[in-house]
């Protein structure tokens, strides 16, 4: 089932906008294990590109859309690294561009504690990622794409805040459908008013927005505070989205749709290494059944799964699974659990 139409005469199945960044984890693999202990005591790492628009770009990659990335990275062996690692995932780097005033890339180091407990330690100053410019959007290159989507961490800081907004104006202008993905990071945000602002100027253009139930009231502060999730998704659906989609984390998530239906899914029950990385692979795994026509609980159920596969993983890149691995592991988790195992 069609649940949001695109143009399937465009190249690219989806242009992502937004964070890129390195990430650092506890090294975990058949040479050297880093068991679960604070940051401090740490030794070895391994390296991955992070930042969650660039891994769902990785994610939806894999599971043969065709993606492309708008984004700044820094001028040197760390910008390089990642331009490369989307080039050998398939990904375009058209639209990839080097700073030129000596800002990084954020560099984040992941403490894993245990099953349940994880964090991470970001350096964001003098940021690479807020530093995309207006003129580095390019109609023409919207124009190519059937969706694009936008990462609300690009909205934290000017000039990157402009530059997103640009993008989305000029989706809507030429009929590429516009996906929010809220992506809350405190970083780099000044204040709650300016969250609210910049965020619902956002979600107000959007077909699809998805975030949690902390994202949405963030989002909705200078609105209507306190909303439902059910009240929250009728607000977005009459301004411009198709799909609404309010996450829960353990609790599970619904997506709610314009025509008033509603559907919930759980997580995969599995043996978590870490707390995070999950959101990507449910964002890959969700928009990828959208873009196979599925029906929506399908969708859900498969981005579930994906995310569950990820925070069992030491990484949220290298490890996104392709679509064979993630109907495998529904298979295998509804024959260990039963068939509604995260289905409400």
């Amino acid at each position: 089932m069609r649940y949001i139409e695109l143009d399937e005469t465009r190249p690219l199945d989806l242009v992502l906008l937004g964070r890129v960044a390195i990430d650092f984890n506890p090294a975990y693999n058949e040479q050297v294990k880093e068991e679960f202990k604070p940051l401090k005591e740490v030794r070895m790492f391994e390296k991955f590109v992070g930042g969650s628009p660039a891994n769902i770009a990785v994610g939806v990659t894999r599971h043969g859309l065709r993606a492309g990335f708008i984004a700044k990275v820094s001028d040197d062996q760390f910008g390089e690294f990642v331009v490369d690692y989307f080039k050998e995932q398939g990904i375009d780097t058209s639209s990839i561009s080097k700073c030129t005033n000596g800002e990084k890339l954020g560099l984040t180091f992941t403490e894993m504690l245990s099953p349940k407990e994880s964090s991470i330690l970001m350096y964001r100053n003098c940021i690479a990622d807020l530093q995309l410019h207006v003129d580095d959007i390019h109609e023409e290159y919207l124009r190519t794409a059937k969706a694009l989507l936008v990462s609300g961490t690009s909205l934290a800081e000017s000039p990157s805040r402009e530059a997103a907004l640009k993008a989305i104006m000029l989706a809507r202008k030429c009929g590429t459908r516009i996906i929010f993905d809220i992506d809350y990071r405190a970083y780099n945000w000044k204040n709650a008013d300016e969250i609210a602002i910049y965020y619902s100027t956002a979600a107000k253009e959007a077909d699809i927005i998805m975030g949690s139930r902390e994202e949405f009231d963030l989002t909705e502060r200078l609105i209507r505070p306190g909303m439902t999730d059910a009240e929250s998704a009728a607000y977005w659906q009459g301004c411009n989205a198709k799909i609404v989609v309010i996450k829960h984390g353990m609790a599970g998530s619904t997506a709610y749709t314009r025509d008033g239906q509603s559907f919930s899914i759980k997580p995969f029950p599995v043996e978590a290494r870490k707390g995070f990385g999950g959101g990507d692979g449910y964002g890959s795994g969700f928009l990828y059944g959208l873009y196979q026509g599925w029906e929506l609980i399908d969708c859900l159920e498969f981005g579930s799964a994906e995310a569950s596969m990820m925070v069992r993983s030491n990484n949220c890149s290298d490890s996104l699974p392709g679509p064979d691995e993630v109907h495998a592991f529904i298979k295998e988790e509804k024959e260990k659990f039963g068939e509604m195992v995260a289905r409400v």
